[in-house]
């Protein structure tokens, strides 16, 4: 071993993985950083003075004498308000050439917010997706996730939540993207004109797998300077965290850990939680909330990777396509939002919970209505009026395309209501009928 400017250089190497090297080091930190040859690294296990490296970019080339050069701290970003409007690889640096960010060097992942200094969410977040917004209001400092197939438009539903939610940064960390969902991301910012409250951290499917683990670190730690130093109200966009578990499998797998559940790390719960909980309301006005999406296979929500997601969130929003209207909606049946109730009739209007109540009721009965037909059974007049009202709340509510206010919403139920039913079955409180059931 030799030391220069107080790196500290390696190059006897004990072994090699497809994504790890090992070797024996003294004075080394979890997580540090490190260049293996011509190769970023970092720290993933110390046992004495025996220490595993991940090897970003895959351990092809090296060899057992290999230069280990080891950085002395954890990955870091440069914070400061020249972060807004520009898109970052997973390192932090700038794609799209431009200058470097000047300001403070901070480590990413660091601890979540204290609970002590955390204030309860009270501050609604508006989607103009009706189905998030009627049904599973968002607050500020919530995390949740939304549930979709692969083959579902989820990266245009973040797209549009970020484009349309009231919040003053919005930042994009984009794990395993294919080259046109990074540029659709990127040419939809652009044209609306938001891009200058909006930064993206990118790892595409054409870089290395292993580089996703930093990418919503990198997201976050921007994020935190905006909330905690700035006291701004950030949404951060996580898509798509299948990947970024997948990611992790890999180097466990090539670690030679045992595999828990559906092949993934035993650590998969805080792995995941590490990231979720950094979600908060602050004192000083300041907010973080996360929307994330984990893609299902084959519709599997028993999978590891939703299961775990399901324990730690608060609630999920669940994407299908509907065969009555050939939409994608926001499914109301497999969707909550377990802080709705903290801001609904409170931020929004006072027949929000019961009109949201309602046409969900309604909905559900319109399934059974479906049922009966697919068994042979007769339908009642009640049962194919419900069959409408669900054709028609799916296309101008719950479909992912709808963008009104929470009040045009409220409305357009209304209608509906009083298109299909009379006041009883809707069965809302009879003050609320009088003042809000459409008078022609």
């Amino acid at each position: 071993m030799e030391t220069t400017a107080f790196k500290k250089i390696y190059t006897k190497i004990e072994n090699i993985t497809k994504a790890t090297v090992t070797l024996r080091a003294d004075g080394v930190m979890n997580e540090e950083l490190a260049q293996v040859g011509e190769k970023l690294a970092q720290v993933v296990k110390i046992s004495g003075n025996l220490v595993t490296l991940q090897v970003f970019a895959g351990t092809e080339g090296i060899s057992t004498d290999t230069e280990v050069v080891f950085f002395g701290h954890a990955p870091k970003l440069t914070v400061s308000d020249d972060l807004a409007g520009r898109f970052f690889n997973a390192y932090g640096k700038p794609i799209y050439g431009g200058p470097e960010v000047q300001g403070e060097e901070r480590e990413i992942g660091g601890p979540s917010v204290n609970p002590f200094r955390r204030q309860q969410p009270s501050e609604l977040i508006a989607t103009g997706i009706a189905g998030i917004d009627l049904n599973n209001t968002l607050v500020s400092g919530q995390k949740i996730p939304f549930f979709a197939d692969p083959d579902q438009p989820f990266n245009q539903v973040m797209a549009m939540v970020a484009l349309r939610a009231k919040a003053d940064k919005i930042i994009l960390g984009g794990m395993g993207l294919s080259n046109d969902d990074f540029l659709f991301f990127k040419n939809v910012f652009d044209n609306a004109g938001a891009l200058d409250r909006i930064i993206s951290f990118v790892n595409t499917t054409e870089q290395p797998p292993v580089e996703r683990l930093l990418i919503p670190d990198m997201a976050l730690t921007a994020a935190e300077y905006f909330a905690v130093d700035k006291g701004e109200k950030v949404l951060v966009l996580l898509t798509d965290m299948t990947l970024y578990a997948d990611a992790l499998a890999i180097v466990s797998n090539r670690m030679d850990q045992i595999p828990s559940k559906d092949s993934m790390p035993g650590s998969l719960y805080s792995d995941l939680a590490k990231i979720y909980e950094k979600a908060v309301q602050l004192p000083n006005g300041g907010s973080i909330t996360i929307i994330a999406v984990t893609t299902l296979s084959g519709g599997d929500i028993t999978h590891a990777i939703p299961d775990n997601t399901g324990y730690i969130t608060e609630g999920q929003l669940f994407l299908r396509a509907d065969s009555d209207t050939g939409k994608v909606i926001i499914d109301p049946f497999r969707s909550l939002s377990r802080l709705k109730q903290l801001v609904i009739g409170k931020k929004t209007r006072e027949d929000h919970p019961q009109v949201m109540n309602a046409a969900v009721r309604l909905y559900a009965d319109a399934a059974n209505a479906k049922t009966k037909l697919e068994n042979g059974f007769d339908l009642t007049d009640y049962d194919e009026r419900t069959l409408k009202f669900a054709h028609d709340y799916s296309k101008f509510l719950l479909a992912i395309d709808v963008n009104i206010d929470a009040t045009k919403m409220l409305d357009t139920a209304w209608n509906l209501f009083a298109k299909y039913f009379n006041q009883t079955e809707v069965a809302i409180k009879q003050e609320l009928v009088e003042k809000y059931w459409p008078k022609n």
